[in-house]
C-alpha cells in the first residue's frame, strides 16, 4: 500500500454558517456537492473539480437533534485517546493577497520565514479553533 495524497480534512463545528463563511472567504474554497447526510455540514471545494470528494468536510454538530451525527460517525464528544490535531497546512501562492483576505476579515495571524527552505508561513485559526498553516514561496517576501 502507497498513500498517493490527502483526500480530504473533516472539523466538527457548532457553528456551520461561521466555518463555510471562513473557509469560502479566507481560503477560497468553495462548497459544492455534499450527500444527504442526516446532520448538518457542508463539503468545499479547491476550484471546480468535484471528483476528489472535498478538501475539507465541515460537519455541524446540532445539539437539539445530535442522533443523526451520532449514527454516522459515533460518539467524539470525549476526545480520550483520538489524539489532536495541531494543524493543518496547505501550499499556496500570493502572500500579499493571502494577508488582505486575513485583515480583510480582521483575522489575526502570525508569520515567519523558515531558514533554509524557501518558505514562508501563515498562521491562524478557524472558528472552531484548528490552527491552519498557509505555505508560501520565500521570494514571495524577500
Amino acid at each position: 500500500m502507497s498513500i498517493s495524497k490527502l483526500g480530504h480534512y473533516s472539523v466538527r463545528t457548532a457553528d456551520l454558517e461561521a466555518a463555510v463563511r471562513f473557509y469560502t472567504r479566507v481560503l477560497g474554497l468553495r462548497e459544492g456537492f455534499r450527500p444527504a447526510f442526516n446532520f448538518p455540514g457542508a463539503w468545499l471545494y479547491n476550484g471546480a473539480d468535484e471528483a476528489d470528494f472535498g478538501v475539507v468536510h465541515l460537519i455541524g454538530v446540532d445539539l437539539d437533534s445530535p442522533q443523526g451525527l451520532l449514527d454516522y460517525l459515533g460518539d467524539k464528544a470525549d476526545a480520550t485517546g483520538t489524539g489532536a490535531i495541531d494543524h493543518l497546512a496547505f501550499i499556496a501562492t500570493d502572500v500579499r493577497g493571502f494577508r488582505a483576505r486575513l485583515e480583510r476579515d480582521e483575522i489575526a495571524f502570525r508569520e515567519r520565514t523558515v531558514p533554509g527552505l524557501g518558505l514562508h508561513q501563515v498562521f491562524f485559526e478557524d472558528p472552531s479553533g484548528v490552527t491552519i498553516e498557509m505555505n508560501f514561496p520565500a521570494h514571495e517576501v524577500a
